[in-house]
C-alpha cells in the first residue's frame, strides 16, 4: 500500500505524543486511533438505523389493516390514468 504524508506538524507532535503516552509507536497509535474512529462512525450509523427502524414501526400502526401501497385501481392495463 502507499504512504501516508502529513503535513500537519501540530498533528505530528500530538501523534507522538499520544504514541509516548501509550508506549507505542506513531504508526500503532494512528491505527488505534482510526480504529476507535471506525468504531464510533459504525456505531453511529446503527444507531441511526435503528431509530429509523422504530420509526417505521410506530408509522406503520398509524395505518389501517389491509392498507397496502398498490394502486393498480387507479390505472389501466397501459399503466395510464384510468
Amino acid at each position: 500500500m502507499g504512504q501516508l504524508n502529513i503535513k500537519d506538524e501540530a498533528l505530528i507532535e500530538r501523534l507522538r505524543r499520544i504514541a509516548a503516552r501509550r508506549q507505542t509507536s506513531v504508526t500503532d497509535a494512528l491505527r488505534q486511533l482510526v480504529d476507535a474512529a471506525e468504531a464510533q462512525e459504525e456505531e453511529r450509523v446503527a444507531e441511526r438505523l435503528a431509530a429509523i427502524r422504530e420509526i417505521t414501526r410506530n408509522a406503520s400502526r398509524l395505518f389501517p389493516p389491509g392498507t397496502t401501497s398498490d394502486h393498480s385501481d387507479l390505472y389501466d392495463e397501459n399503466g395510464l390514468p384510468k
